[in-house]
């Protein structure tokens, strides 16, 4: 058995909680949050039926973009993903390809944070 049993919340900081909560809802469609906290600092979104949620938290002091951290989201196609994301005024790199392993595009939500949508491989 294991130690831990899955992923609960996974938080990204951000420096204005207003900005993140109308980007990851509405550009990033997670709809609306489950936990909408911004007197504490604390905005949590549900993320799909079988996974963890996405929690907003106010910066500290000092604070950098990722700090190391990047969320993987899957999607089903990346190309559409990154051609929705230009659209919608996001800052969004070029789709990568791992022959026979996986398909990804980098993001960027309005504070920097780089965020990633990945698909499994195409049949060859």
């Amino acid at each position: 058995m294991s130690l831990l049993k899955g992923i609960n919340v996974v938080s990204i900081s951000v420096t204005d909680l207003d900005k993140a909560r109308d980007f990851y809802r509405n550009v990033l469609e997670l709809g609306d949050p489950v936990i909408d906290l911004p007197d504490v600092g604390w905005i949590e979104f549900k993320f799909g039926a079988n996974s963890g949620h996405i929690s907003l938290t106010t910066a500290e002091q000092g604070w950098k973009p990722n700090n190391g951290i990047t969320i993987v989201m899957d999607t089903q196609d990346c190309y559409a993903t990154a051609k929705t994301l230009r659209d919608r005024g996001v800052k969004c790199d070029e789709p990568v390809v791992i022959p026979n392993m996986v398909t990804y595009v980098s993001f960027y939500d309005p504070f920097g944070n780089r965020l990633q949508a990945c698909t499994e491989p195409k049949a060859q």
